[in-house]
């Protein structure tokens, strides 16, 4: 199984997230969120294959998302200008995200996680 790991180095959550990976042995490709943001089509895959609202995937806590006052934007805006907003800045991004061949995660949930990696 190909296991994509986004995550922001200095994020607390993705480290707590990389030490659970590296601890059972899964081997997997890091991508440094904001050094490689992901595009719209990438978000777009994603968010498909999740299954997950698309808001759960912006990082609603961000400073960013606070400052661009997106909790009242985002509902008038379409899927397509959400997933070109979030293209735009990987701080915009919910992380860290894994994507595995079958499941898209936002967050770090061990339950979840295990559920889905292991």
């Amino acid at each position: 199984m190909s296991i994509l790991f986004l995550q922001y180095p200095p994020c607390s959550t993705c480290q707590k997230a990389k030490k659970w990976l590296d601890s059972h042995g899964v081997t997997y490709e890091a991508r440094h969120i904001k050094e490689q943001n992901p595009t719209a089509e990438e978000l777009k895959s994603w968010h498909e294959k999740s299954g997950l609202p698309l808001k759960k995937f912006f990082n609603t806590s961000g400073q960013l998302y606070k400052s661009m006052n997106l909790k009242e934007k985002l509902p008038g805006m379409s899927e397509e200008e959400q997933y070109a907003l979030l293209a735009t800045d990987g701080m915009l991004v919910k992380r860290p995200i894994v994507v595995t061949d079958s499941a898209v995660l936002t967050g770090f949930q061990e339950a979840e996680w295990e559920k889905e990696i292991l």
